[in-house]
C-alpha cells in the first residue's frame, strides 16, 4: 500500500484494532501490516535501539525508579515487551533508600545501548542535582538482557553518553550539552583511557525558535560507509533531531537537521532517540515526543539517505502511520505487561520502585498470590519508601486494584495513586482505631467514608491524556464503583517522568510500623 500520513479517524481504527487484541498497554501494530505512533504510548524516554540477530532492544531512562534502565525487546520494531533492567538498585548514596533525604530525578539519565563481541552494554549518566557540571557516569555488561549485570561507576562525569564501539575495537563516549566531547575508554569499557576532545561547540539555530540558541544534547554514534554519524537533539521538548557527520571520529564534523515536526502534537517535536539497521539494509529510527504529564513516548520513523544523511519520517514530518518494517516474518501483537495477579516469585517486569525498595518489608510469599507491603515511617507519599509503581498509558488508561486491609495498625495509610508531583491517591486510613476511606490531593486528605465495615476495599483510578486529568472511583463490595467528587490535574512537577500509577502502604506515627496492606491483583485497561 501507499504510505502516508492519515486523517484523525484512521488513527482511533488502527487503536481500537491493535487494543482488541488482547488486554494489556497500548500496542501500535494495526494488524494489516501497517503500524501507528506511537509505539509505546507510555513514558518511554530517551530511547536507544540495536539489533542482535533477529531480535531488537530498546533501553529508556527511568531516573529515581528502581530496577533502572528498562530494556525492551522486539522482532519488529512495532510489538515490544519487557527483557529486563541493566541496573537492580543504586547503593552509592544513602537517599536512594530514602535515608537523610531523597535523589528524585537522579539515578539514570540518557541510557544508551551497544552490543560488541558477545556483551550488552548499557551506558547512562548520574547528575548531582540540575545541570551537566557535576555527576558521574556508569557503564553496565551482561551476557543477556535479563543480567546479570555488572556496573562500573567512573569517577568522571559524561553527560547525556552515547556508547560507541569503533571497527577496530577502540571504545568511545560522546557526550556533552551544547559543546560536545569525544572521551576514549579502556577496552575493557571500565575505565577512561584518554582526556575528552571538543568537537562540537556551536550550538543550533533554528528559524522557530526566534534566534535562541540550543545545545545539542543525548548524542548517539555510528560508523557507516566510512561516515561517523552522531545524532543529537536540539531545542528541548519542542526540539527537532540534528545529525553530525566526518570521515574522522573527531572531526571537523558538518551538520544538518534530519526532522523538524511539531504538528502531529503541537507544540512538542520529535527530538532524541537512536536508529539501527534491519538484516535487509534498512534503517529506521525511534524518537520520543514529549505527551506531557503522560510521558516521553517513542515514535517509530522509516531512515531515508538523502546525500549521504538519514533522513527521517515522511518527507519531513512524523509518520503517524506507516508500513511496518520488512523484517522476513509477521510476528503476532503484544505489548510491554501491566496487569499482575501477584502469582508469581517474582514482581512483573512493569513495575518499579520509587527508589531502592526495603527488602525485608514486602513479600510476595508472606501470603501466597498477594503483594504484602509493610508500612514503614513516611511524612507522606512522597516520602513513603516502597512504593510500586508503573507507568500511565495513553490515549486513557484505567488501574483497579483489590486490596485487604485486616492488617493495618494505627496511622497506616494504604491505596492506590497517582503519583508525580503533585499525587493523588484513594486509600485506608486507620485513624482512632478505625478504618476510613479517605482521598488525598498533593497532602491534603478529605474523608470519603468514615468506618468503612469491610476490610477488602477496591479502588479505581483513570488517567487521560487529552486533558492530563485523573479520577477515582472506590468499592465496597468489588462489584459497584463509587465516583469520587473531584477531579486531579495531573503535573510535571517531576520534570520529565510520566504519572504513575502507585501502590503504597506507610505509617504516619510510629506505632504503625510493620502494620501491613495485601494487594490481591492489579488490573489495567485501556479505556
Amino acid at each position: 500500500m501507499k504510505k502516508h500520513r492519515i486523517l484523525l479517524w484512521g488513527v482511533f481504527l488502527g487503536w481500537s484494532i491493535a487494543v482488541s487484541a488482547q488486554e494489556k498497554g497500548w500496542t501500535a501494530d494495526n494488524g494489516d501490516g501497517t503500524f501507528t505512533n506511537p509505539i509505546m504510548w507510555g513514558d518511554w524516554p530517551d530511547p536507544d535501539v540495536i539489533r542482535v540477530d533477529d531480535t531488537f532492544y530498546m533501553v529508556s531512562t527511568s531516573m529515581h525508579y528502581v530496577p533502572g534502565c528498562p530494556i525492551a525487546q522486539s522482532h519488529d520494531l512495532v510489538n515490544w515487551e519487557m527483557a529486563g533492567y541493566a541496573v537492580e538498585r543504586y547503593d552509592e548514596d544513602p537517599r536512594y533508600d530514602m535515608q537523610g533525604g531523597t535523589l528524585y530525578l537522579n539515578g539514570a539519565w540518557a541510557s544508551s545501548i551497544r552490543y560488541y563481541k558477545g556483551k550488552f552494554y548499557v551506558a547512562f549518566c548520574t547528575p548531582y542535582g540540575w545541570g551537566t557540571e557535576n555527576g558521574h557516569f556508569s557503564v553496565c555488561e551482561a551476557e543477556k538482557p535479563e543480567g546479570p549485570w555488572k556496573r562500573t561507576i567512573f569517577p568522571e562525569y559524561l553527560y547525556d553518553p552515547g556508547l560507541f564501539f569503533d571497527d577496530d575495537g577502540r571504545v568511545y563516549v560522546v557526550h556533552g550539552q551544547h559543546t560536545l566531547y569525544i572521551t576514549e575508554l579502556n577496552e575493557d569499557v571500565r575505565s577512561v583511557k584518554g582526556k575528552p576532545v571538543q568537537i562540537w561547540n556551536k550550538g543550533f539555530d533554528n528559524s522557530r525558535t526566534f534566534g535562541t540558541k540550543f545545545g545539542m544534547e543525548g548524542s548517539h554514534m555510528y560508523k557507516i560507509n566510512g561516515y561517523y554519524y552522531i545524532t543529537c537533539p536540539a531545542g528541548g521538548t519542542k526540539g527537532w533531531q540534528v545529525c553530525l557527520r566526518s570521515k574522522n571520529i573527531y572531526g571537523p564534523y558538518e551538520h544538518k537537521v534530519i526532522i523538524d515536526d511539531d504538528s502531529s502534537y503541537p507544540p512538542n517535536g520529535l527530538h532524541q532517540g537512536g536508529m539501527v539497521q534491519l538484516k535487509n539494509g534498512d534503517w529506521w529510527f525511534i524518537i520520543m515526543q514529549d505527551r506531557g504529564p503522560i510521558g516521553r513516548v517513542p515514535h517509530l520513523q522509516p531512515v531515508k539517505w538523502v546525500d549521504g544523511w538519514p533522513m527521517l519520517g515522511v518527507e519531513g514530518k512524523d509518520a503517524i502511520s506507516y508500513e511496518k518494517p520488512e523484517v522476513g516474518k509477521n510476528y503476532p501483537l503484544s505489548a510491554p505487561a501491566t496487569s499482575d495477579e501477584f502469582n508469581s516469585k517474582a514482581l512483573g517486569l512493569q513495575w518499579q520502585w520509587n527508589h531502592n525498595p526495603d527488602m525485608e518489608n514486602w513479600s510476595l510469599s508472606e501470603r501466597k498470590g498477594y503483594l504484602r507491603l509493610h508500612a514503614l515511617l513516611a511524612s507522606d507519599l512522597k516520602n513513603a519508601r516502597n512504593t510500586l509503581t508503573q507507568r500511565v498509558q495513553g490515549p486513557n488508561s484505567e488501574g483497579t486494584v483489590e486490596v485487604d486491609i485486616s492488617g493495618l495498625k494505627e496511622g497506616n495509610i494504604a491505596g492506590m495513586g497517582i503519583f508525580q508531583f503533585p499525587y493523588a491517591y484513594v486509600g485506608v486510613e486507620m485513624y482512632a482505631g478505625k478504618p476510613r476511606l479517605v482521598l488525598c490531593q498533593d497532602g491534603k486528605i478529605t474523608e470519603l467514608e468514615a468506618n468503612i465495615p469491610t476490610n477488602r476495599v477496591w479502588i479505581r483510578a483513570r488517567a487521560r491524556d487529552k486533558d492530563f486529568t485523573a479520577r477515582f472511583y472506590y468499592s465496597l463490595d468489588g462489584e459497584t464503583f463509587r465516583p469520587v467528587d473531584s477531579t486531579f490535574s495531573m503535573g510535571l512537577g517531576l520534570a520529565w517522568t510520566g504519572n504513575r500509577f502507585a501502590l503504597f502502604n506507610y505509617a504516619t506515627k510510629p506505632e504503625g510500623v510493620g502494620g501491613f496492606a495485601d494487594f490481591n491483583w492489579f488490573h489495567f485497561n485501556l479505556k
